[in-house]
């Protein structure tokens, strides 16, 4: 199991700490939310944050990019340090052409996928992925409730991952138990916001406790 920890939701007022702690806890990326204000109805994460992760961290970072035209913006995501850069279809024209420019960087090409955007639109973009986000809450917003009908195309996608050997990872309302049920459908990753890491409650908050337990689920 990946986790993937959404660096939106941690203290920002305590960020270095929280940075050092989640590196400690032993995630496997650090997921950033890069939000325009117009492919989404929310404005998150500017550049100062990549510069504290790349500074305190080591771990990768995979830069998802919930704006319009994001070829436009590659390199820049680039050069602030991206490991992995996630682009939705839906934002991009021409996304095929995009997704290899991200592999020849050396980068892995991520193709995030909305909960009302079917499978039969981005089939032929999978094989050029390394990592697909399934989005399960409308993208924009923390703490939105899961959306069951987002499940059919989740084992669907399962199926294709296995043949296309893209990372599956899920993105919105991830409890502990709904981390749990997916994983078992043959999901493989997960980002973790304010519903299985980032409590509301800071004191429940024990990321290194968190990841054993992630973990230690069958």
């Amino acid at each position: 199991m990946k986790l993937h920890p959404s660096i939106m939701c941690a203290d920002y007022g305590n960020l270095e700490n929280e940075i050092k702690l989640l590196t400690g806890a032993g995630i496997d990326y650090f997921h950033v939310d890069v939000m325009d204000g117009s492919f989404v109805p929310n404005f998150a994460c500017g550049t100062e944050v990549f510069k504290c992760l790349k500074h305190f961290s080591h771990i990768p970072v995979d830069a998802h990019l919930m704006i319009h035209s994001p070829a436009q913006h590659i390199d820049f995501f680039h050069r602030l340090g991206a490991d992995m850069i996630t682009i939705h279809a839906e934002a991009d024209p021409h996304a095929a052409r995009t997704l290899a420019r991200i592999k020849d960087m050396g980068l892995i090409p991520g193709l995030a996928i909305n909960p009302g955007t079917s499978i039969e639109t981005v089939k032929e973009l999978l094989p050029l992925c390394g990592h697909v986000l399934a989005m399960t809450v409308n993208p924009g917003f923390a703490g939105q409730a899961f959306l069951p009908f987002t499940v059919g195309k989740i084992k669907d996608l399962c199926a294709l991952a296995v043949y296309h050997g893209f990372t599956l990872c899920l993105d919105g309302a991830m409890t502990p138990d709904k981390i749990r049920e997916m994983h078992a459908l043959g999901v493989e990753a997960f980002v973790l916001g304010t519903k299985a890491m980032f409590y509301k409650d800071v004191s429940r908050r024990n990321y290194a406790a968190t990841v054993r337990e992630l973990r230690n689920i069958q």
